[in-house]
């Protein structure tokens, strides 16, 4: 088995009193959030921010300083099994115009709601609803 380490941001943006996330949709067919592998001697919160700037031409996004959140799976690709762990956090964005990158076919500024419905795997709607949490702690 091979250990893979990614890191990501859940993206969001506020306008009128409306939180709209940032869902990217893979050329695999999945929807799910910007994220990529760390690289040598990168800390976790860079790698996110280069990962949401190289997928998305986002560069001012300001991480929230407490939220952190792991996830993990494993998949297979050929006849090797791979163990992935993907740490993300929550950043807010005030740039909704996405140069998307040859990663992704396409993007989608979604409210929660839609976000819960159209995210592909249950461990990312775990990581939204976890956001939703420390974003609405009164609901």
């Amino acid at each position: 088995m091979i250990n893979e380490k990614s890191c990501g941001i859940v993206v969001y943006s506020e306008k009128n009193g409306i939180r709209k996330f940032l869902i990217l949709h893979y050329p695999s067919g999945h929807f799910d959030f910007p994220k990529g592998h760390v690289e040598k001697d990168e800390e976790e919160r860079e790698t996110a921010k280069r990962e949401l700037q190289e997928e998305t031409g986002i560069e001012n996004c300001e991480l929230n300083p407490t939220f952190r959140e792991r996830m993990e799976y494993t998949y297979e690709r050929g006849e090797v099994t791979y163990h992935k762990e993907v740490i993300f956090f929550l950043g807010k964005t005030d740039t909704t115009g996405i140069e998307i990158s040859h990663e992704h076919q396409g993007y989608r500024w979604l409210t929660y709601e839609e976000s819960l419905e159209i995210l592909t795997f249950e461990n990312a709607r775990r990581i939204l609803r976890k956001t939703h949490q420390l974003l609405n702690p009164k609901s």
